[in-house]
C-alpha cells in the first residue's frame, strides 16, 4: 500500500480499524501486476465482475491510510434512490441497469464541447487506484480503493471558457430500468454540482471502479464522481452528463431540503445536520456492528491538508 507521511494528516490503522482484507489484497496483487498489461492503464471487460487494472495512485492525499471496507459490505449498503430508499435495495434492484452503450455529453461554456462514449472516457487517462475515505450526511462511513483518473484529466480536453464557474453533473433518470424514477422522494433526474476549482481539483475523481473490478451497478456504474471531502451524496451515480455553468447549480438535495442540505456540504463535524450529528461515525463493518464504538470526525474527512484552502475565507457554518 502507498504509505502517506503523518504530517499529511492521514492516521494509521489499528487493530480495532481493520476489517477483513485479504480479499482485497488478493484484488489488489492481481490489480498491480496486470497493470503493466492494460490498455492506455485500463483493461476493461464485460459482465459481473469484470476486471479493471489500475496503478497505485501518485496523487498527494489519495491514500486514506486505514484498511478497505470489505467489499461484500461496500457494495450492499448504498443510497441510490433510484433504485430504492433502503440500504439494501439498490443492490437488489440495480441489475435491470443498463451500462452498455453509454455516453456521457459535456457541454456548456466549453470550447470543445463532446459527447464521449464510454470506451473514449475509459481510455482518455491512465487509471489509478485511490484509497479514500466516504463519509455519508447520515453519520456512517467507509474506505474504498476506487478506480479511475482526475476529473481535471477531462475537464483539460474540453477548454472551460471564462464563463465556467461550476460544473453540473446529471445522472441516468430512465423509470424502464430505474424502478423508483418518478417516486417523490427527490426531483428527476438527480443533480450534483461543484465549483470549478472543487472540481479541477486531484482529488476529485472520475470513477469506473472499485476493488480492482468495474462498478458494479448499485456502486454507480459505469461512471461516477468521487469527491471524497464531501458527504457521498455529492458523487453523482451514473452520469450521463456534464454541464460547465455561470451560476451556481441546482441541485437534488437543495432542491428537496435547503435548510438539510447545502450546496457545499463539505464533511464538517463543527456543523450538525439536523436530524444526524456529524462530530462522530460509525464505521460500516466495525465489530459490533451498530453498537461499534463511533469514531470522531475528522475536517474535510481527513482531506484538509489538501483542500481546506480552497475555502479560505469561507463561513463554513453559513456555506454548509
Amino acid at each position: 500500500m502507498l504509505l502517506l507521511p503523518k504530517d499529511r494528516g492521514f492516521i494509521h490503522s489499528v487493530a480495532s480499524e481493520i476489517t477483513p482484507r485479504d480479499l482485497y489484497l488478493r484484488r489488489r496483487d492481481w490489480l498491480l501486476g496486470s497493470a503493466a498489461l492494460a490498455f492506455g492503464g485500463a483493461a476493461v471487460a464485460q459482465g459481473k465482475g469484470a476486471k479493471l487494472a489500475a496503478t497505485p495512485s501518485n496523487v498527494a492525499g489519495a491514500n486514506a491510510m486505514t484498511v478497505p471496507t470489505a467489499f461484500n459490505d461496500a457494495s450492499s449498503y448504498n443510497n441510490f434512490y433510484e433504485f430504492g430508499t433502503d440500504k439494501s435495495d439498490p443492490a437488489r434492484n440495480a441489475h435491470t441497469l443498463k451500462t452498455r452503450p453509454w455516453t456521457v455529453a459535456v457541454e456548456g461554456a466549453v470550447k470543445k464541447p463532446k459527447t464521449y462514449d464510454l470506451d473514449e472516457l475509459l481510455k482518455l487517462s491512465p487509471m489509478e487506484e485511490r484509497l479514500y475515505r466516504l463519509r455519508c450526511v447520515e453519520g456512517w462511513s467507509m474506505v474504498i480503493p476506487w478506480i479511475g483518473y482526475s476529473l481535471a484529466e477531462l475537464i483539460k480536453q474540453v477548454e472551460p471558457t471564462g464563463n465556467a464557474k461550476y460544473v453540473e453533473f446529471i445522472t441516468l433518470a430512465d423509470p424502464k430500468t430505474m424502478p423508483y424514477v418518478g417516486s417523490r422522494v427527490l426531483e428527476w433526474p438527480y443533480v450534483e454540482g461543484l465549483r470549478l476549482d472543487e472540481a479541477m481539483h486531484p482529488l476529485t475523481l472520475l470513477s469506473f471502479g472499485m476493488y480492482g473490478e468495474v462498478l458494479p451497478n448499485q456502486n454507480g456504474a459505469p461512471v461516477r464522481l468521487v469527491v471524497p471531502w464531501k458527504y457521498g451524496f455529492k458523487s453523482g451515480k451514473s452520469i450521463v452528463k456534464i454541464r460547465f455553468v455561470e451560476k451556481q447549480p441546482n441541485t437534488a438535495w437543495v432542491k428537496a431540503a435547503p435548510q438539510e442540505y447545502g450546496f457545499y456540504s463539505n464533511v464538517n463535524p463543527k456543523v450538525d445536520h439536523p436530524r444526524w450529528s456529524q462530530a462522530t461515525e460509525r464505521r460500516i463493518g466495525d465489530a459490533g456492528g451498530i453498537f461499534a464504538k463511533k469514531r470522531p470526525t475528522l475536517m474535510f474527512n481527513g482531506y484538509e491538508p489538501q483542500v481546506g484552502q480552497l475555502y479560505s475565507g469561507l463561513d463554513l457554518a453559513k456555506n454548509f
